[in-house]
């Protein structure tokens, strides 16, 4: 399938490591110019010499706990450069722990990282989108959306929020040919993963490879997925290909979710 994705530019945040960093090279692999962006210079310097060179890719360094720096440093980037016509939303997971036991300031943190930033985002490249009456804005959030997750109670109360913001966005832009997809990954070979088996071995009093194998055997597919299987679900929404799918949660988690 040819995606006509060669002449588009993409903003790939959270693009270092696991299913962001998968986008950015999936992406790239089609012929996008992307921009990378997350807070670690030295990181995203390596992954920018890992990037396919078909174009000539490039990187913004933003710390996603300031959304005003965030704003400034995009849109710097934006009056300097070009805008994007694909907006890639992905930040990492709030800590675990139980919704009663969370402080304030962990909601607090995590809605600033996750909808504030990426509302911020879509402010700031949205005009762009609407000159080219192209745009993607595809946020990566998580199965919570339709299933709370034990164990993530501020993760699956944050990633909610998100969830209605994107829709709501959805119906407002969808005139400008801009579509506002959420892609739900699930049980996920990433850091975070790791993080999260670690934790539940360590509540549970069992091995960390029981704790993997409990979790791989509640997903039909028997296994986690490779963060390439994500990347590729989001290629495909930011193509020409998915021009008329909006507003949706897309689920990429094996069966997992026992919901429709």
């Amino acid at each position: 399938m040819d995606l006509k994705l060669n002449n588009k530019y993409a903003l790939v945040c959270g693009s270092t490591a696991g299913i962001g960093k998968a986008t950015a090279m999936a992406l790239a692999s089609e012929g996008v110019q992307v921009t990378l962006i997350a807070r670690n210079e030295d990181k995203l310097k390596v992954t920018l010499k890992e990037l396919p060179q078909h174009r000539n890719h490039d990187y913004v360094v933003a710390d996603f706990s300031n959304p005003d720096e965030l704003k400034k440093n995009v849109s710097h980037y934006i009056s300097n450069n070009h805008g994007f016509h694909i907006l890639v939303n992905n930040t990492g997971g709030p800590a675990g722990g139980p919704v009663f036991s969370a402080g304030l300031d962990e909601f607090q943190n995590a809605f600033t990282q996750h909808l504030k930033c990426n509302h911020v985002l879509a402010q700031t490249t949205v005009p762009f989108m609407k000159d080219e009456n192209y745009g993607r804005i595809i946020n990566v959030i998580s199965t919570s959306v339709k299933q709370p997750l034990d164990g993530l109670g501020v993760s699956n109360t944050i990633r909610g929020a998100v969830a209605n913001w994107s829709k709501t966005l959805a119906n407002e832009l969808g005139q400008f040919g801009i579509t506002v997809n959420n892609v739900l990954p699930g049980a996920t070979a990433t850091e975070r993963l790791s993080e999260i088996i670690k934790n539940k071995s360590t509540k549970g009093g069992i091995s960390v490879d029981e704790a993997s194998n409990a979790m791989m055997n509640a997903v039909p597919a028997k296994r986690f997925a490779k963060p390439e299987e994500t990347a590729n679900a989001i290629t495909f929404l930011a193509s020409e290909a998915a021009s008329y799918i909006n507003g949706i949660n897309l689920p990429v988690d094996g069966g997992r979710t026992k919901s429709l």
